[in-house]
């Protein structure tokens, strides 16, 4: 299966646990007086809308290439990271204003079977969290990177639910809106989850070097190609779940053109099949200094 296959499929896994919890939160929070977990619902609400934009994001990268766009169409995926970082924000944003406004509201006191409930949550997210996250380092996904901590605020959104619940049911008068304070911290940690999604996102469209342990790759593996010295320079941009990569090559300074020539050829095709997420690689030859 190819990673775009892998990452669609992870999509799908992300928004159907989303949908099934976003209704399992919303009607326990409502029925069982919590409000922390009704601002539970509201995150995996957007959590559904964020995996949608990340599944079209997945099946727009997947398009070949083309005249307009040579090198594909997957630097789509750092900008639906984007959009899913700006979810995280307006989720964040409504549960804050949410929790203050109801924190100076009476209201009665959580029932304890909410607990439950945040347990089995909680469980299920992190367990999300973890199959997406080894979904997105196999497949180089930065858009599915951002997706699995989706699923890791959530779990802790849940946290600080059943730490707050639990606090309001031990202490019980004075201490109902505990749970409101509890969703309050959940989205100052959501907000800072996005910064940590956004940064390498931004640094993918950027063309940032981040990438040293593929470089170290690279240069070992361009040594087990007949003809070639040793390597210089060494570029990587990542576009999608591709690496397009700029190499320079050193090789003996008195063999023919055409013979350099064909060891470009025999080293870009060696490094391509020996390392699958390459996409396109650019050798430049340069002559030993010593000849």
């Amino acid at each position: 299966m190819s990673n775009e296959q892998t990452a669609i499929r992870t999509t799908y896994f992300s928004i159907i646990g989303n949908t099934v919890l976003a209704l399992i939160k919303g009607l326990a929070g409502f029925f069982g007086n919590s409000y922390a977990l009704i601002a539970d619902a509201i995150e995996s609400t957007t959590d559904i809308l964020a995996s949608l934009l990340v599944l079209l994001g997945f099946k727009y990268a997947k398009r070949p290439a083309d005249e307009n766009h040579p090198y594909g169409h997957g630097k789509i995926e750092p900008l639906i990271t984007f959009g899913v970082v700006a979810f995280l924000v307006i989720s964040a944003t409504i549960i804050a204003s949410t929790s203050i406004e109801n924190i100076q509201t009476p209201h009665q006191t959580p029932k304890s079977w909410t607990l439950i409930v945040l347990g089995l949550i909680i469980i299920w997210k992190e367990i999300s969290f973890q199959v997406v996250i080894r979904k997105s380092r196999q497949t180089n996904s930065s858009s599915l990177k951002a997706d699995a901590w989706h699923h890791r605020s959530d779990a802790i959104t849940s946290v600080m639910a059943f730490i707050g619940i639990s606090i309001a049911l031990i202490f019980g008068e004075g201490y109902e809106n505990a749970d409101d304070w509890a969703a309050l911290f959940a989205s100052a940690f959501i907000l800072y989850n996005s910064y940590l999604i956004l940064r390498p996102a931004l640094g993918e469209i950027m063309d940032e070097q981040l990438y040293d342990d593929l470089i170290l790759e690279i240069r070992a593996r361009s040594m087990e190609v007949p003809g070639v010295l040793g390597t210089e320079k060494c570029l990587i941009r990542k576009s999608g779940m591709k690496f397009h990569v700029d190499l320079h090559a050193i090789v003996n300074g008195e063999i023919p053109v055409k013979t350099g020539h064909h060891i470009s050829h025999k080293l870009k095709d060696y490094l391509q099949n020996k390392i699958p997420n390459l996409g396109e690689v650019l050798i430049h030859i340069e002559p030993n200094k010593y000849d």
